[in-house]
């Protein structure tokens, strides 16, 4: 094991015992939430009103404000977000209604001055629904105690703007719908009584599980239910709580698991996930049938979809309906769409969980086309990157490790779901912790994919196929594929195979098809038929010299490892495909026309998926059943790889074997079917393969469809996503440049975040020091602040406070009217 190997291992053994062991602290793994911690920092002891009832609340705001003056939730590059906005300002008033923290009053406002028009502008007007609830009744909270926005007193600015939204999102909501979750916000125009509040409250207490709002009732009200709940809260978190309480442990300890295996650290973490995962299926089997959940429905679906893909990822027997039971209540369907934006993380893990859709499983598609529909929607989301790509890349033409390095440089992803007022996201010292790993484990990868590219480029060129002089050389194209889409776990000497394999493929088809006349076609054929280079010259003896050496080199690592000679076998599925390439060229040679059947029974062979990926398959760990090389024993599987790869070539390159007077099912189709025209027979075409995939994919993830070890499923699902990569929306194969970016991010360089290269900062220690402002919400629960530090700081407030009640409790949880000078 190298250095760099032994760092790997190493960080990974801390970050099992930090995030695996028992006991976990898991409300560590998640942000405290600014804006709902402020909330509480507000509350007036009942017996001492002139000081907070929640101490450790305020003392969190007063030492995890941002060097930049903000509070709240930076993306993963530290940048601040417009979730800041509220948050600072919610702090900026706990700080003023206790008289302490002049200066980061100060910087505070700084912050909300120098970015507030600037961040609403960026919206472009169209700011999420959350946000434009949320952040004026916190400029109107402000008003009230003395707090000076200048940007108020713009006319036509962009701030009148977002106070004209909420007023239209407002007037068209009913009461039970939207408005209590964000009591605190609320305009003085409603005017909700105590009854309203108290009928809504949850069973334990709190309103719509949100502390903030859960506050804001308890100021209000004085209600005990509410009390006991703030309390089981603030003793449980100590300091900084989070945007939803209580929250589920399952779905966190899921989010962990999702969020390193997204980064590229599957590989090593496999017995955690298996346990994860498998007390999550236990869980599933226990449970009744989804009834509609009464609250959280987002963290419910985010949930539900989220453990569904994992499940069936891994081969879990689990059912559509474990998620799909949103679609089955309407007024559940109507709370989504109306609030599409606070959906938008559930809606992009409904969307992913249904890329693994099974034939037949039409409430998938029906989610499918639900969820696509309102991420189109979503332009003003945070997530507005990730939803793109998801929506443009399919799941299939995605190769694994480019889509790590994405993870690891995406500034959100550290989002994990969405809270009421700001997404839930992994504490920044976690998610460092994490992408550290990820980004050493990239690297190493790096280096080694570099080495084992470099030794293929010199194999390609002594066995002359680099510089054969006719055709494409795509060397590096067949490494970089192969390397991308199979994660480490698979050794170098697989890779290897695979590469070589596809270098022979795309040299001995250019030359059936564009270099050999079908005398030297005919006579390369037989060779390989005899296993024997005798009478072969030129590009033929080339060709078939490299074949035999890979071919032998397979042969002899099985026998060493396993005792069978298949070098008879190896050589019989290379002479099938030889013999394919060889058909179809006689036809183009002479101009014969097949019947479709007759055409997809030789295309599916010579497209050659099953001469890459079952030579490989007998060196993974279990090995594949010798009886499976033969051709006509070949697994379900297997053909269905065949054809729906030939059927992906067939759609990205009709156009080039049309001018070279060639044929292929799309033509054929048309041939077959005068009244259609390209688009038609494209469509056709493209229906099969969606068909099939999904019974591909079948095949791959469950069991009992054939007995081919799950390590020879993943190598044929691995080779179906590298077709299904090339050949996605162009013919990238054949591009002399189109890969070229994807290769050197994959290769070459290094892990960046903009155009600087990613450096992460030290983990914060756990210190009282205000200069430590990302702090883990564990350091508060281990270093409680001394009381005196209150009795030095709090005086009487300058702000007083009207009471609903003779509770002795602010009227806070509804900002006051305002009129504003917008005209």
């Amino acid at each position: 094991m190298d250095l760099s190997q032994s760092t790997i291992q190493s960080l990974v053994y801390k970050m099992k015992q930090n995030i695996f062991s028992n006991p976990c602290d898991h409300y560590s793994f998640i942000s405290p939430s600014a804006y709902d911690t402020a909330w509480l920092a507000m509350i007036p002891d009942p017996h001492q009103p002139s000081q907070p009832m929640f101490k450790n609340c305020l003392d969190w705001v007063l030492h995890n404000q941002k060097e930049d003056g903000s509070w709240g939730d930076s993306d993963a590059h530290g940048m601040p977000t417009i979730e800041c906005l509220p948050a600072t300002l919610a702090c900026i008033v706990a700080l003023k209604k206790w008289n302490v923290g002049t200066i980061c009053i100060e910087k505070g406002l700084a912050f909300v001055h120098a970015n507030t028009e600037k961040f609403l502008r960026e919206m472009n007007n169209d700011s999420p629904r959350w946000f434009a609830i949320v952040f004026p009744g916190m400029v109107e909270l402000a008003h009230t105690v003395g707090v000076e926005l200048f940007f108020l007193h713009r006319s036509n600015g962009v701030v009148s703007e977002l106070f004209n939204r909420r007023q239209q999102i407002l007037e068209n909501e009913k009461l039970e719908n939207l408005p209590l979750s964000y009591l605190e916000a609320l305009p003085a125009s409603y005017d909700i009584d105590e009854d309203d509040i108290i009928k809504h409250l949850n069973d334990d207490g709190s309103l719509f599980q949100s502390p903030s709002a859960t506050a804001s009732a308890f100021m209000a009200t004085g209600n005990n239910e509410c009390m006991a709940y703030l309390l089981s809260l603030v003793q449980r978190c100590d300091g900084g709580v989070p945007a939803t309480y209580p929250i589920d442990e399952e779905l966190i300890k899921l989010c962990m698991v999702n969020q390193l295996f997204r980064l590229g650290l599957a590989e090593h973490f496999v017995q955690e996930a298996e346990e994860v995962l498998a007390q999550v299926y236990r869980n599933y089997l226990n449970q009744e049938s989804r009834e509609k959940p009464s609250n959280s429905i987002e963290a419910q679906l985010f949930k539900d979809s989220l453990a569904f893909r994992f499940l069936r990822m891994h081969g879990y027997d689990v059912s559509s309906d474990s998620f799909c039971w949103f679609l089955h209540h309407e007024d559940i369907r109507d709370q989504i769409e109306n609030n599409h934006e606070y959906f938008s993380t559930a809606m992009l893990n409904v969307y992913r969980a249904t890329d693994l859709m099974f034939s037949g499983e039409y409430d998938l598609q029906e989610a499918r086309s639900f969820s696509k529909k309102l991420l189109e929607k979503t332009t003003s989301s945070n997530l507005r990157r990730l939803i793109e790509h998801e929506l443009s890349l399919p799941w299939f033409a995605r190769l694994d490790h480019l889509e790590h390095r994405m993870w690891i440089e995406e500034k959100d992803s550290n989002i994990l779901w969405m809270g009421k007022a700001s997404p839930h996201r992994l504490s920044c010292p976690r998610n460092d912790e994490i992408v550290r790993l990820a980004m050493q484990n990239y690297e190493f990868r790096q280096s080694v994919y570099k080495k084992e590219l470099e030794e293929l480029k010199r194999w390609s060129k002594d066995w002359g196929l680099s510089d054969i002089g006719f055709g494409r050389e795509k060397t590096t194209y067949c490494y970089f594929s192969v390397a991308s889409s199979c994660s480490l776990p698979y050794n170098s000497d697989i890779r290897m195979m695979v590469a070589k394999s596809a270098i022979i493929i795309t040299v001995a088809d250019d030359f059936f098809d564009m270099e050999g006349s079908l005398i030297e076609l005919k006579d390369l054929t037989n060779a390989v038929q005899r296993w024997d280079a005798k009478g072969l010259s030129g590009h033929s003896k080339i060709i078939f010299d490299a074949l035999d050496n890979l071919v032998r080199e397979i042969a002899t690592e099985y026998l060493q490892q396993e005792g069978r000679d298949i070098i008879n076998n190896l050589q019989d599925i290379w002479y099938e495909t030889f013999a394919s390439w060889f058909t179809e060229s006689k036809w183009g040679k002479t101009g014969s026309i097949p019947s479709m059947d007759e055409y997809l029974e030789t295309g599916m062979t010579s497209i050659a998926a099953h001469t890459i990926v079952l030579p490989a398959s007998c060196l993974l760990n279990p090995t594949l059943p010798i009886s499976k090389l033969r051709p006509e024993q070949y697994e379900s599987i297997t053909k269905l790889l065949m054809v729906i790869a030939r059927l992906l070539n067939d759609v990205q390159s009709f156009q080039k074997e049309q001018d070279e007077g060639t044929i292929n099912s799309v033509l054929l189709y048309l041939k077959d079917s005068p009244e259609a025209d390209i688009e038609e027979s494209i469509a056709f075409v493209r229906e099969i393969v969606d068909k099939k995939k999904k019974e591909f994919l079948e095949h791959v993830l469950m069991d009992g469809y054939s007995d081919l070890p799950k390590p020879c499923k993943h190598l044929h699902l691995s080779c179906l996503k590298v077709f299904q990569m090339f050949f996605n929306s162009t013919n990238g194969y054949d591009s002399n440049t189109e890969m070229l970016q994807d290769i050197s991010k994959a290769i070459y360089i290094p892990i960046e975040v903009g155009n600087s290269k990613r450096i992460l900062k030290p983990l914060p220690r756990c210190s009282g020091a205000k200069e430590e402002d990302n702090l883990t919400t564990n350091c508060y629960i281990n270093r409680p602040r001394p009381s005196t530090h209150y009795r030095r700081s709090f005086g009487t407030p300058r702000v007083s406070w009207s009471a609903s009640r003779d509770y002795g409790y602010g009227k806070m949880f509804i900002a006051p009217k305002v009129r504003f000078c917008f005209t």
